[in-house]
């Protein structure tokens, strides 16, 4: 039987950044160097399968350094953490390495210089969220205001209108957050914002590649887990520009065929914690359906690397 065309975009950047790179080289490496159990607060990276297979070398993840040994190394997520936790670490006197991406590392820092100026902060992210749970408790309760939605900054009660700034979560869309920026600056003329955009370059640069290649396709998956932030931003980016339909998927095994049937373009990127192996995974899922015409769709090229922490770089 004669397999359907199927013409298949594929988005360049996709996948891995040098922060979600870096993490899970600095698990690797702790229990190449202290053995395993090694524990890790909070998934390193939100992706399941990089999970497991940590997991299966002798990671142990937990939600609360409560649940971690003092004799056992600890490695903080990538996504931060409020500064009580390696405060309590260092107070058990344990090994901790923080495993923080470098540019949200640059955002907490940010908080801090603005909160050192007397100001206020308002951050746009995600209630909830370990990156905006870690930003906002960078400092003392009340110092930094959580907005979600252009309709929260109308309900915003600040302590001085006239010192405020406002910092990002790095995973959001650069479309979404420009409309909340706006109606700070509308209301708050004299907001201070950040000198370069907080959103990451693997995200400005994944959500520029689903763009570029939306209007061609009546299809996108987007490989990455359902707690990924910047995976299911790549799913709106998409549908708000043009993209009939598109689905979020872990696995191959997750593809709704039903809903991509008798679909002659399709489109694949993946969050930037999502490895390649599942992108090739629902490439080769598509070959054995359809008969694939490949055209990579490249809008920049990326070649950031970040240092692993120097504890890691000494011998045992």
């Amino acid at each position: 039987m004669t397999k359907p065309p199927l013409t298949l975009y594929l988005a360049a950047p996709r996948g891995f950044c040098a922060g979600v790179d870096r993490a899970i080289k600095i698990v690797e490496m702790a229990l190449q160097k202290w053995g395993a159990p090694v524990y890790v607060r909070h998934e390193i990276v939100h992706n399941k399968f990089v999970v497991d297979a940590l997991r299966d070398q002798g990671a142990v993840f937990v939600e609360e350094l409560d649940d971690c040994p003092n004799d056992r190394p600890v490695i903080f997520s990538a996504h931060g953490v409020p500064k009580a936790i390696p405060a309590e670490a260092a107070r058990r006197e344990m090994i901790y390495v923080d495993a923080t991406c470098p540019l949200v590392s640059k955002v907490h820092i940010e908080a801090e210089r603005h909160h050192a100026n007397g100001l206020q902060i308002v951050m746009i992210g995600h209630a909830g969220h370990p990156e905006t749970v870690g930003t906002m408790g960078q400092l003392p309760d009340g110092e930094v205001l959580l907005v979600e939605t252009e309709a929260d900054v109308a309900r915003l009660e600040v302590r001085d209108a006239t010192r405020l700034a406002f910092v990002t979560q790095t995973t959001l869309s650069v479309d979404d957050t420009r409309g909340i920026v706006a109606a700070l600056n509308a209301r708050f003329p004299a907001i201070v914002g950040p000198h370069k955009e907080d959103i990451c370059y693997a995200t400005t640069n994944r959500q520029e590649a689903v763009k570029a290649m939306s209007d061609k396709i009546d299809a996108m998956l987007v490989v990455g887990a359902p707690n990924s932030s910047n995976s299911r931003r790549l799913v709106e980016v998409a549908s708000k520009n043009g993209c009939d339909y598109a689905q979020l998927v872990q696995r191959a095994t997750d593809i709704d065929w039903r809903a991509i049937e008798g679909i002659r373009t399709i489109g694949i990127t993946a969050g930037a914690s999502a490895p390649e192996v599942l992108v090739n995974e629902v490439v080769d899922a598509l070959r054995d359906r359809f008969e694939v015409n490949l055209q990579v769709v490249e809008t920049a090229q990326e070649n950031v690397e970040f240092k692993v922490p120097r504890v890691l770089r000494v011998p045992a």
